[in-house]
Formats: C-alpha cells, structure tokens, sequence
C-alpha cells in the first residue's frame, strides 16, 4: 500500500496523537487533510473537520481511547454509518469510528431476541431473521444504510414502527460503555451487580432523580404526553418514570441519547413479526384535510403503514419513470395516502383490507380505494414515497443544501398542523418545499434547498426554524425532532420544547454520566443559541456528473475501499473541495489535495458502479473517476491507446507470451520463491511493477474453430469470448486446463447449437479496458468494432448472442443496439440451456460470485439457481460485494483486493471445493483470497449436465 504522510500542519493534538500511536497501528489513525474532511461529513448539513479519526476495533479499544481522551482532556464522539440527518455524528475534535469488528449478529434459538454488534446495518440484521420471520422493530428509511449503533443512539424508527416497536420499547438488554471506561452488561446479572457496587454513587443520583421526577406529578404526566408521539427531542426522560430499577433506568437513557452518555457496545432486541403477506392502496383525497380525517379514521385499523404526501411530493415525482399515470394532473391542494397492511396469511390479509375499507366509508377520495397484493403495483406506489426525498435533491439548484426537518403533532391536530406548516414554508419563500410523512404517528417531514453559501440565505433559515419551533411548541405541543434525532440543529430548541424543569433534568443526567463533558459536546444540550446556524457545509459545483449528490452515505456500504481509502460520498467531499479551492486560487492547497486524492481516490476506486444502485439521486461516482483518470491522461497515452487497440491482436499475444513466462518462471523457481523475488522487485519498482501470485494465470490455448460446426439443422449462436477469457487460462495449480473458451463452445455443443465466432476475434474487445483508464476515444473505437462484427457474425441480430464475461457483456448492452445486444454466459445458461441438457446434481459445497456488472444486471437469481441445479450447496455469500480487481487493479492496487476479500474465506461454506463466477480477472482475486480455485461457472454446469436426446 502506498505510504501517505500525515499532514501536520494546524494540528494542536500532538499529545493525544501521538499517546493514540503508541496503541493503535498507524493505518487505524487518520490525520491527512483529505480524508479528516472526508470523515466531516454526515448525511446532514453541517460540517466539522475532525483533529484526529480513530478507527477502533474492540471494547478494549474504546476504553483505551476514553481514557487518553480523559488524560487530554479531548472530546470524543462516535461514529457507525454517518447517515445522521442533524449532525450528531461529526466533530471538530476526536472521531472514533466503528471499524471491522462489530459486526456480530446473534439470534435466540425461537429469533425472540437477536444480540448486534453496533456495526451491523439494520437491514443486514433483518435479513438475517427473515428466515424465522422476524425482524427488529426500527424500520428507518436508511436501513439498508445505517448501523444499529445509530440507530439505537438515535432512537430511528421510521414509517412502520411507530412508538411502540421503537429502540426504546423493544430495547432488552445492552452492553454500554460509560466516559470513564467502565462497561455493564445489564443483561448479565453479576455484571449490572459489579456496576451497582462500583458505581454506587451514580446508582443512588440516578434512583433518586427517578423517584423525584414520578414524585412530581406534573411534570411525569407531562413526560407521558411528550412521548405518546415520535420524539427524540432531549434525552429519553421517560426511562425515568417507565422504570424504578436504576440499571434498566440507564440502559434506556442510553436510547436516543446520541453518543453523549456512553457507546452502545451491543444491544439485544426484542423481534417483531414480519408478516409475508402485504397489500397496498395508494388512496387520493381533495385536501389535506380530508386525509388527515381518514388517518384518524385508520388509526384503529389493522394498518402497518399510512404515509402521507402533499400535491407538492407528488408533483416532484410524477414524470420520473415508473410513476403512475394518473397522479399527473390531480388538483392543487390533492393530498395522498399509501396505506399498507399485512397478514400472517392470505385470508388474514383479506379480512384487514376489509377493516381499513369499512373504516373510510363515506370518505370523500378522488378515485375508489383499491389494494393491490401484487408486488409489482404495491412496488410502484411504495416507488412514489421513496422517490420524494431524492427527487428533489436531483432537482436542486448546484450550490444548494438538501434539507429535511422532521416533526410530529398528537394526530387528531394533524390537519390544522400541516396547513399551517405549509403556510409558514411559503411566507418563508420555500415554494420548492414538499411536505410527507408517516401520518399514522402525527409525523411530517418537509424538503427544501436552501443555498447556505449566502449570508441572507442563512438569516432566512434562521427565521423559519424559529417559526417552525414556535408553531410546533405553542400551538400543538409537538415534537421538535420526531425520529432524525436532536444533533445539533435542534440543540437550541430543547428547552423551548420541553421547560425549564425538564431541561434542568435533562443537564443533570447529562453531568452525572459525562461530568467532564468530553463525549459529543454540543449535540442535544447546547448553549449556544445559533449553534444550529454555524458549521454549516458548502456543496460547491465540483462535476455535472455528481453535483447532485446530497452526501447522505447510503453508497458507502457498496464500496470496496470503504475502510481503506475514500468511499462514493467522500471521493465527491474530496473532489468538491479541490474544485472549491481552485476555483478560490488557493492553489496549494489544492494542488496538497490533489496529491492525496491521486491515490485515495482514484487509484483505489474501482469504479465498479455499485454506488450507484444504493444512491437516491442514482449518482455513479466511478464515471467521475474515469472522467478524472482521463483527464489525466496526456496526448501521448491517448496516442498509445490508440496503437495498441489499432494492433489488439499483438498486445494479447504479447501478454499471452508473459504469462507462459511467469508460468516457466513459476515451475522453475517454485511459487513461493517467485511470489516473494515477485513482492520485492513490485516494492523497488515504487508499486508500479504488478505482482505476481499462485493464483496468477497460465496463458490461454485456444483457437475458435472454422465454421460453425455442429448439426447443419441445430440453432446458431454467435460466442464472443472476451479479450480476458482468450488470453488467461486457467491458474497453474488448478486441476481444469482448459481455457474458457474451449470448455464454453463444448458446453454450447453439448446443448445442441452449432456455435459462430466474430470474424476477426482476435483484434476484438468491447473496449471495456481502455475506458476504465478513461481512455474514451479508444474504449468507443473498439466497441464499434465489436459491433460492426456482431452485426455481421449474427445476420444484423437473428442469431443470439453470448459472452463469457459480465463487464463485457454489460458494456456491450448498455452501448450497442438492441438487436446487437449479447446475453451473459449466467442468463444464456439459465434461459437458453438449462432445458436442453440434463443436470445432475453433485454432493458439493461451492461458493458463488455475482460480478459488479452482473448485480447491476440483475443476474443475482438466475445465478443461484444454475449453482443449486448443480451442487448441494451453492452459497452467494452476502458478506461480499466487489471484490475489487476492477480490470487490472489486483495487479497494480493489490491492497485494494485484499481489502475487498478480506470476509471471503470466512464466508465460504463448510467442506468448500471451489468457486463460480463469470469474469476471468476478478476470479484470479477470487482464488487468491478464499483458497480454494475460482472459475467461471461454465466449468461447473459442464461438469455436472449431460446432452438430453432431443432438445426442445
């Protein structure tokens, strides 16, 4: 891995820094300027920029990093997934960031309970359960994206879970961390009586402040009324008066209090049902009052889900595809309500649709109510809800803060509430503002874009939110912060909301377990009233390819080099500050930047596109990173690039010469002597000198045959076999010693078709390896080669197509006509040949792999089932994405497939005798890192099929 020295310049924590290097390896303590700035950024609007970022691993980690923090006097604050929405999970001071080693998931035998690590992403742990039919009560809109540490420090819920399948009502037991490093188990017995003994001070200021806070009617009733709603507003004060035993007392404050207590180290929910039966309706009304009515009407009803959505939310989704046809054209002041019920059977389903139906008769709707139970329609409606927040962050001004607030009102004053709010929204000038949420619960959210690189722009906000504040307060008594959590936006609000008692409690609790105020400072108590007003974060133009980008993470889990360099959303943070400092002609520090950002990112991005599929906005930052590379790339690459795609054939015979060499070089020295001369060489080189392994291919020997062959009267296909498949065979120690392309035309033969190659095959590539170096011109040259012989080799597109490689194959779909389009080696298999020829299933465990470009082909399923045709266990471990070879980037940027493949070997399963997949060059990674060989998956259907008599 390339050595990056850390900047030291205005970093006055050179004690703490260099105390923390004495216990912490350097890679797990950042201090250059890029990647501090990265780790800025949440998902709110805010930015502070870390002194140090310490990525920690263990519960013995964090209590070593409490106590230097201690020592120092330097706060720290906790950091899961950063997908916070008011700021609560960055700092100016010490970043402690959950590394690999809280990802335990552990379920009860009965799944009543599920144990997680606070690493876990939420929707990872209902995957989990959904085998038992369960899942954890808090269903955030980010749960494919945050982390359960979050989400229990936030108390998330979301637009089923309402207040009563919350963190805080489904909380059994957690293992916290307090600031002076004890940690209680208060599910282990021995430990909470430890705890109560050495902490007896705190246990007796805790008893005593919950008999107080009961004994004082006024204000415990006032406590119940606050949290018959969503709030997450201050600290969870109902602990106090739901629970007298001090420990339990503890665990719940622990709740939504955001990292300023103490670190959720673990935390044992208890399940909810997830009932695989679901119908939707997605239900028009003439006004928003109305549908408020018809909310109060559904609050009794068997309903899991009533969103509500302004004619505004609508209007900024109605001509994006996939949208229903008739929500365009509706009336102003036309409000909807999607409603979802579910059952533990059809008949179950059935008798709750009938309820919600009974409920709204009379009720007055712009078309009959209609539930659907198929999941392509309820998909399409729920479609319109996910859709509001990414669309108008796609819609906004460059320049502009996406911004959501969240509040929450008793539901019988809902309707006065959101008239009111949408009128306060206008007389503030946000016109473009869209209004939704989960109605069931009294809870709005609203969108705007303000542009708070204008001081005016800022003073309006400023006005609005203590607008809003009041509103929220004195006319309804609402919450403040539903479910996005108190932060820092909403800091200078908690006492207005809750009274000076209340808050008078809330800054005692806060002193009894943080008496040096040293975790999370400033989030949820802060005296400063226009804390919510400062820090706030440019998004300056940077890119048309990413400036829509909101920095809201959910990308993150996608990456490869998470945890290694930069992720999707803080390669943006990075390139929007190098633009923003050249644009200011602080060229220095530009040019310092840039300097960092040529390795993190974009030597360790592997541009694999699945940020993509995880971004709202749809944001693929890996073009911008080729756009980067090419940029980068002077007239004399591009004059080479061009020789070498003029003279293809050449360059693959060259690189089939080297690899017969290495292979003699292998055989003559042995693999461990080569693969260390192979390190040292790489490490005088500078890293520019590829490495060399065991699981290194041989050269391919293969020559595609004349004609077509085969019976003269069997259908045709036209087989493209990558530059990759035709130039690297198998590795040397691998048992199969046929290239792919000899084994894929047998396979193809097997089942029945006469098999036509390209004319000119060895001079062709779909132009997939230049474009990844953004070597455009090149990379559009040689797809149109690709495409002028398909149309040739296939009569214009008579005759299907197919190619043994999925980067190949899903360049050539996206770039060609739809005539000229090929199949991938898994789709043609699993539609073309598994009724042609006979499988018989082999008593083995295999691993399978579904490349970057076969996800974003969605060929998940269609591989699964060819690998359970073929063996007892085919497992696709969920564990790993991209494994990171990214073309050539194993041999250049081998650190970036390690880290890629670090789970693999732990993920494959028991007694495992190889792996599949269908791309030559990420199987080599593959291979290395699981230790057992991976091939393509042609290798295992022809292994395990025989022709059949008479192919249909």
């Amino acid at each position: 891995m390339n050595s990056i020295p850390p900047s030291t310049t205005n970093r006055p924590h050179q004690a703490l820094a260099a105390a923390l290097a004495s216990v912490f390896p350097p890679q797990r303590l950042i201090r250059d300027p890029l990647r501090t700035l990265a780790y800025g950024t949440d998902a709110s609007f805010y930015r502070l920029i870390p002194e140090i970022v310490v990525i920690v691993e263990t519960e013995a980690e964090v209590a070593t990093l409490l106590r230097l923090c201690r020592q120092h006097g330097t706060p720290v604050t906790f950091r899961a997934a950063g997908t916070s929405l008011s700021g609560q999970a960055v700092s100016d001071s010490v970043l402690a960031v959950l590394g690999d080693g809280w990802g335990g998931i552990a379920i009860a035998p009965d799944a009543a309970t599920v144990r997680l690590k606070p690493g876990v992403i939420g929707s990872d742990a209902n995957r989990a359960l959904s085998r038992f039919g369960r899942k954890i009560g808090p269903d955030p809109a980010s749960i494919n994206a945050c982390k359960v540490g979050g989400i229990a420090a936030n108390n998330a819920s979301g637009m089923c879970c309402g207040t009563a399948q919350n963190s805080y009502r489904t909380l059994v037991s957690m293992r916290v961390m307090l600031a002076d490093g004890t940690l209680v188990d208060t599910g282990d017995a021995a430990s909470r009586e430890a705890f109560a003994r050495s902490h007896a001070a705190l246990v007796e200021r805790l008893t005593d402040l919950a008999a107080r806070t009961r004994a004082d009617t006024s204000l415990a009733e006032r406590i119940r009324r606050k949290f018959a709603i969503k709030n997450t507003t201050g600290y969870s004060l109902n602990a106090l008066i739901d629970f007298t035993d001090p420990i339990n007392i503890l665990e719940h404050l622990m709740i939504g209090s955001e990292g300023t207590l103490g670190f959720i180290a673990e935390i044992t929910y208890a399940t909810v049902p997830e009932h695989p039966f679901k119908a939707s309706a997605l239900m028009l009304f003439p006004g928003i009052v109305e549908a408020c009515e018809a909310v109060i009407r559904l609050k009794p009803t068997p309903v899991s889900a009533v969103e509500l959505m302004d004619r505004a939310s609508l209007r900024s989704v109605e001509d994006r595809p996939g949208m229903p046809a008739f929500i365009r054209g509706l009336p102003d002041g036309a409000t909807a309500l999607l409603v979802e019920t579910r059952g533990a059977d059809t008949s179950e389903l059935e008798a709750n649709i009938a309820s919600v139906v009974a409920a709204l008769a009379g009720t007055a709707t712009l078309e009959p109510i209609a539930f659907t139970a198929e999941a392509a329609e309820y998909e399409r409606f729920w479609n319109i809800r996910k859709g509001l927040f990414p669309s108008i962050g796609a819609m906004r001004q460059t320049g502009t803060t996406v911004l959501i607030e969240d509040i929450a009102f008793p539901i019988e004053r809902l309707a006065a509430a959101t008239g009111e709010l949408q009128q306060l929204l206008h007389e503030h000038g946000y016109t473009e503002a869209i209004l939704f949420g989960h109605a069931l619960e009294g809870n709005l959210h609203f969108v705007f874009t303000p542009d708070f690189g204008k001081a005016s722009e800022v003073e309006r906000y400023g006005r609005f939110m203590d607008a809003v504040s009041h509103m929220v307060v004195d006319r309804y008594d609402g919450s403040l912060k539903a479910e996005h959590g108190t932060g820092r936006n909403m800091a200078p609000f908690v006492e207005l909301e809750w009274g000076a008692e209340a808050y008078a409690l809330m800054r005692a609790i806060k002193d009894l377990f943080d008496p040096e105020g040293l975790l999370n400072p400033g989030v949820i108590l802060n005296g400063d009233p226009q804390v919510h007003l400062k820090n706030l974060k440019p998004l300056p133009a940077a890119s048309g390819i990413v400036d829509a980008c909101m920095e809201c993470g959910f990308c993150e889990r996608m990456c490869p080099s998470q945890g290694l360099t930069l992720t999707p959303r803080q390669r943006i943070v990075g390139w929007r500050e190098i633009s923003r400092l050249s644009a200011l002609g602080d060229h220095d520090h530009a040019k310092e930047m840039r300097t960092l950002y040529a390795y993190q990112g974009l030597d360790t991005c592997a541009a694999c596109g699945l940020c993509a599929t995880a971004c709202p906005v749809g944001i693929e930052t890996g073009i911008l990173t080729k756009h980067l590379r090419g940029e980068g790339q002077g007239p004399v690459a591009r004059r080479i690039a061009g020789a070498i795609g003029d003279h293809y054939a050449l360059t693959l015979a060259a690189t089939r010469t080297g690899l017969a060499l290495a292979d003699l070089a292998g055989r003559a020295l042995g693999a461990e002597t080569l693969e260390k001369l192979s390190a040292g060489v790489r490490r005088l080189s500078g890293n520019r000198v590829p490495a060399w392994t065991k699981a290194m291919p041989t050269a391919a020997m293969f020559k595609p045959a004349n004609g077509a062959g085969g019976r003269i009267d069997a259908p045709k296909v036209v087989y493209l076999p990558s530059c990759a498949s035709r130039t690297m065979g198998p590795a040397r120690g691998d048992e199969e010693r046929d290239a792919l392309p000899v084994r894929t035309e047998a396979l193809l033969r097997k089942a029945g078709y006469q098999v036509i190659y390209p004319q000119g095959l060895e001079e062709l590539c779909c132009g997939q390896p230049f474009e990844s170096k953004g070597l455009a011109d090149a990379a559009t040259a040689k797809t149109r080669e690709v495409e002028r012989a398909l149309a040739a080799a296939s009569e214009d597109g008579a005759i299907p197509i197919v190619c043994d490689t999925s980067p190949c194959s899903y360049r050539l779909k996206n770039l060609l006509p739809e005539r000229l389009r090929p199949l991938d080696i898994v789709e043609f298999i699993h539609d073309r040949l598994m009724d042609r020829l006979d499988f018989r299933r082999r008593e083995q465990a295999v691993a399978l792999h579904l490349t970057c470009s076969g996800r974003k082909m969605g060929l998940e399923g269609k591989l699964k089932a060819i690998g359970a045709a073929c063996a007892e266990t085919a497992l696709l471990p969920e564990s790993v994405g991209c494994c990171g070879w990214a073309g050539d980037k194993g041999f250049t940027t081998p650190e970036l497939n390690a880290h890629a493949l670090r789970t693999l070997k732990e993920s494959l399963p028991a007694g495992c005798s190889g792996g599949y997949s269908h791309s030559r060059t990420c199987e080599i990674g593959l291979s290395l890192h699981a230790g057992v060989p991976y091939r393509s998956i042609v290798y295992l259907v022809d292994q395990c099929t025989q022709p059949k008599d008479a192919a249909p």
